[in-house]
């Protein structure tokens, strides 16, 4: 969270990506960084997965990291 809020900061757009285990601790700590940052949460767990399957995973979110990297600043 700290990485995209000073990403961000710097003007350049950003998005945590994490595994929905930390749907809750983003929340908080974006919550008492003051800083709303655009976030896509993907399967879980992430360990032990092939190439393909972080592929897969990988490509389902990749058109919402799009949307929200391209999407006009608020």
């Amino acid at each position: 969270m700290h990485d995209i809020n000073n990403l961000e900061r710097s003007g350049i757009p950003g998005v945590l990506v994490a595994s929905s285990p930390f749907v809750d601790a983003a929340a908080a700590q974006a919550e008492r960084l003051g800083f709303d940052a655009a976030r896509v949460f993907v399967e879980h767990p992430i360990q032990d997965r092939t190439d393909d399957e972080m592929k897969a995973i990988a490509n389902q979110a990749i058109a919402e990291l799009t949307a929200l990297l391209t999407a006009p600043a608020t």
